[in-house]
């Protein structure tokens, strides 16, 4: 792990924080799924949140990326509000969430899923990719698409299932593809739901390298997952949630020596 002096920080000494998270609420019809939940997450930093089933942490996810709209509450990312933004929004203003390979997509293969991903493409639009002056400008994009598109392959190692349909990977293969597409994003905050689950052990090893060596290039992570010793031993700021709400915000030791948490989460076992 890095020092603090590895990042930057404000005037105070505290790590600068691009994403910011408060007083978010939501309820589904009458029941709370999510109060009052306020955390930031520090830049170039692995940050874990973890709770029970129905805790309300995959009902958080949505509120930060936009898949659902907050009753009460904000989402601040580098600065900006964001809340209410559609996912897209978010997305392109570098705050990623991996998503499970649709089965639309499975028909399709690595590569092709590959370069669906990226943000920002000339010929996103249907008009400007069939004007003259802009024919050269997608020709060039595609080309650097591409370019990035094996790069990613490659660092993540499956750059030889490109031409492999997406719904014949294994679940590990899969993990893998969903955070290369979502690296082509060009994120600054990448959101990982369950990254690990279902997934053998040595790819789960190659995942943890993969995401290690990315925090260290200056990614920021924050982490859902039912693994607790996984987290523990990955992430050096755990949040945990309980009924919708924060129990804990701390440290692994600071989480694993709280009574509150203990009792409430890990049912008197650490």
């Amino acid at each position: 792990m890095g020092s603090e002096a590895d990042f930057p920080s404000g005037s105070d000494g505290e790590r600068y924080a691009p994403l910011e998270v408060e007083g978010l609420r939501k309820e589904f019809g009458g029941i709370v799924a999510v109060d009052d939940v306020s955390f930031d997450v520090e830049e170039g930093t692995l940050t874990g949140l973890i709770g029970p089933n129905g805790a309300g942490k995959s009902t958080t996810f949505n509120l930060i990326t936009g898949m659902l709209n907050p009753d009460e509450g904000a989402v601040r990312f580098n600065g900006e509000d964001v809340t209410g933004l559609q996912p897209h929004e978010v997305a392109n203003r570098g705050l990623a969430r991996t998503f499970q390979i649709a089965r639309e997509l499975e028909e399709m293969t690595v590569l092709e899923n590959m370069m669906l991903a990226p943000k920002g493409q000339v010929g996103e639009s249907l008009w400007r990719s069939i004007m003259p002056m802009t024919r050269g400008a997608v020709r060039e994009q595609e080309t650097e698409q591409l370019e990035r598109v094996w790069e990613v392959l490659d660092f993540f190692e499956i750059d030889h299932l490109a031409q492999e349909y997406a719904g014949n990977l294994s679940g590990g293969q899969r993990k893998l593809l969903e955070m290369a597409r979502a690296l082509l994003t060009d994120p600054d905050v990448l959101l990982l739901d369950e990254p690990f689950a279902g997934v053998n052990p040595s790819l789960e090893k190659r995942l943890l390298e993969h995401v290690h060596e990315l925090r260290e290039q200056g990614y920021t992570f924050l982490i859902v997952e039912h693994d607790m010793d996984l987290i523990m031993n990955n992430c050096e700021r755990v949040i945990v949630m309980h009924q919708g709400r924060i129990l804990k915000d701390g440290t692994p030791t600071e989480i694993k020596e709280s009574e509150e948490v203990i009792e409430a989460y890990l049912g008197g076992e650490v």
